[in-house]
């Protein structure tokens, strides 16, 4: 097993060594699939990037590379802890479930893995800042779960103390494998659902994680659940008279990130009723584009949902101060700005795994003359 031997400090070497036996049995295992035991595969609806096979002694998870959707990014070999490790498996990674201590990079899935009920496996996050449930900033302040620093530079030597079963991480088209940390020889699960191309594909990777967890049925209920409000409110958004066209977010720096037109959000703004006006790209995730080319795109849209963290409400007045482009928008000069304030609303936690809510949200906001079944959850109120 190749070793990291840079960027970590002397003190730390032995305790790598410890780190890596103890997670051998976790580690990645390679050989050839046997013929006729490819398994049964388990249909996913909507997740076009994750495959399932049931096998015999262990479940095989391949995740489909997003980024070049012939090529497959990872394949995991889901093996019960009980039981024993069969004789031949296919090459992957070989992961004991239930899982029981893991490093979460994403607040999206710390969140997640709350609500299934699996908290106490979170040993460690890493972009604490950023957390906003309760219990995990609880767990955080009283050090039952460690702070793994910044997830683009994680803290090495604290990972190695920690020990997690695996790492949960988000990942990025040529990250060159996650430096250091990938070399550590703990199993990474790449958590690639943000780059479904639907909010319903992106929330049926809830199964996968279910399966990590040992909450397979919580896993569906959820996911159950989260399907069939979804479905019903974009009938309710097809009967709408109206088709508003939609901008989202702003401006960072000198790049506006809009949604292509196979990414979650480019779908789901069609799926409440509404029209994406960068739909001609055909990325499933987000499309770095220059302002300029945003406003002359998008210059005419009837609706601007923008989402900010700070400690106060932003004002109209305080958009059009943020870029010279933002005033010269339709949706601006007609009183059209929707705010989300991601400082004190868990919109990263709660919609990529319940879209239905945000779609929800976003069918008010579009469509006021629509009777909206109400959850009780708000997202986006307009900006004064």
């Amino acid at each position: 097993m190749k070793v990291c031997k840079t960027g970590i400090l002397p003190g730390a070497v032995a305790a790598l060594a410890i780190v890596i036996a103890v997670l051998a049995s976790c580690g990645g295992s390679h050989g050839s699939i046997r013929k006729g035991d490819e398994g049964r595969t388990v249909e996913m609806d909507y997740a076009e990037n994750l495959e399932v096979a049931e096998c015999a002694g262990y479940t095989l998870v391949t995740v489909r590379n997003p980024w070049d959707t012939v090529r497959s990014l990872q394949r995991y070999i889901l093996i019960d802890r009980d039981s024993a490790v069969p004789r031949e498996l296919p090459s992957g990674t070989v992961v004991r479930t239930p899982l029981s201590d893991v490093l979460v990079y994403s607040t999206v899935h710390g969140g997640l893995i709350e609500e299934l009920g699996a908290v106490d496996a979170v040993g460690g996050m890493c972009n604490t800042d950023y957390v906003g449930s309760p219990e995990l900033k609880a767990r955080l302040a009283d050090g039952r779960i460690a702070d793994c620093g910044v997830s683009m530079s994680p803290d090495i030597e604290k990972i190695i103390e920690l020990r997690p079963q695996a790492i949960l991480l988000s990942p990025f088209e040529n990250n060159d494998k996650y430096a250091k940390v990938g070399e550590l020889g703990i199993p990474i699960i790449e958590c690639a659902d943000y780059m479904e191309t639907s909010a319903l594909g992106r929330a049926e990777w809830v199964k996968f994680y279910g399966m990590l967890l040992g909450k397979d049925k919580e896993a569906r209920e959820i996911f159950s659940t989260t399907e069939r409000r979804y479905n019903d409110l974009k009938k309710l958004a097809a009967t709408a008279q109206s088709r508003p066209k939609v901008l989202t977010d702003q401006r960072y720096g000198q790049v506006w990130n809009v949604p292509g037109g196979n990414s979650t959000i480019g779908r789901l703004i069609e799926d409440a009723g509404g029209i994406n006006p960068f739909s001609g790209f055909p990325q499933s995730g987000s499309v770095p584009l220059a302002p300029e080319k945003v406003l002359g795109m998008a210059h005419d849209a009837d609706i601007w949902f923008v989402k900010f963290n700070q400690e106060k409400e932003k004002t109209m007045a305080e958009l059009a101060a943020d870029a010279p482009v933002n005033p010269r928008f339709k949706a601006y000069r007609e009183g059209n700005v929707f705010g989300c304030n991601t400082r004190y609303i868990d919109y990263y936690e709660e919609t990529p795994f319940h879209p239905d809510l945000l779609l929800e949200d976003m069918m008010r906001c579009m469509h006021p003359d629509l009777e909206v079944p109400s959850s009780g959850k708000t997202y986006y109120t307009k900006m004064k």
